[in-house]
């Protein structure tokens, strides 16, 4: 069994990269637990087609005599499906329920299931220790990133929070690809600077959001499209790649932008691109 944690800035395309890791690992015929740490819960809706009851709501309910059948709910292709869950917006400590969810899932032998792959799909930046279990609990950790700057600020603070735990390496960057000028230079000198391997890099594509709407996964919704193939060729890459368990070289602040001013796009070439981006 490999338990593998995909961490990343909030909104930079986790979850639909993890839920279709796992429909694509599945249409291979691995056995795959995907466990949603958000409290929003929607990790596993594209995988089930509707949000499923959360860890934390039934533990709240019924403490020591959680139903496991109500918590584990089988999606797509027979993959598995946690959502932690967590307080509502403004309540309680998202991160604890991180915490409680594996603790539970421990108790319950969730794991003596037999999974192949388990995949925890981690909300944004680390900022507690209950987001950070997930890096611990793991064998392999990858970041998910785009060229942004916020973005690969966020993959550096993880890194920072890495490097604080013994015997915990950083295994990959995952490009989730915004069409932003000199991208893949970026992540390229990003990912020599920090020391850490370029996984894979995931094309953007409109397809996505349009079977999200639909509530599954661009491999269920069209399996031979070219967005599909680029998640197959992911899961081959994480099934039969050389996989680079490497300590990071997280950098600071300023090393950060020296690395994006070092391409010295220059102010009028990024507006003009947004413009003819945006139309703004």
């Amino acid at each position: 069994m490999r338990k593998i944690a995909l961490y990343g800035k909030g909104g930079i395309g986790k979850s639909t990269t993890c839920a279709n890791l796992s429909a694509a690992l599945a249409k291979q015929g691995y056995k795959v637990l995907q466990i949603g740490c958000d409290p929003k819960h929607d990790s596993c809706r594209t995988l089930v087609g509707s949000l499923i009851p959360t860890v934390l709501s039934e533990w709240a309910n019924y403490a020591n005599s959680i139903d496991i059948n109500k918590i584990l709910v089988e999606g797509y292709c027979g993959v598995h499906c946690v959502e932690a869950g967590g307080p509502e917006p403004g309540k309680g400590c998202a991160g604890l329920g991180i915490e409680k969810t594996i603790d539970i899932l421990d108790e319950l032998d969730v794991w003596n299931n037999l999974y192949d792959f388990v995949l925890f799909d981690v909300l944004g930046d680390v900022v507690c220790g209950g987001f950070a279990k997930p890096i611990k609990y793991a064998d392999e950790v990858f970041i998910i990133t785009s060229g942004e700057f916020m973005s690969l600020y966020a993959a550096n603070n993880i890194a920072k929070s890495i490097i604080k735990f013994d015997n915990v390496c950083l295994d990959g960057i995952i490009l989730n690809e915004r069409a932003v000028p000199f991208e893949h230079e970026i992540i390229e000198l990003f990912c020599n600077t920090i020391n850490v391997d370029f996984t894979f890099s995931i094309p953007r594509d409109n397809i996505i959001g349009y079977f999200e709407r639909k509530g599954m996964t661009v491999v269920q919704g069209d399996p031979e499209c070219q967005q599909s193939k680029k998640y197959f060729e992911l899961a081959d890459k994480i099934i039969h790649g050389s996989i680079q368990h490497r300590n990071p070289i997280p950098v600071e602040l300023n090393e950060l932008q020296n690395l994006f001013d070092s391409f010295d796009i220059g102010e009028k070439t990024e507006r003009k691109i947004y413009k003819c981006q945006t139309g703004i």
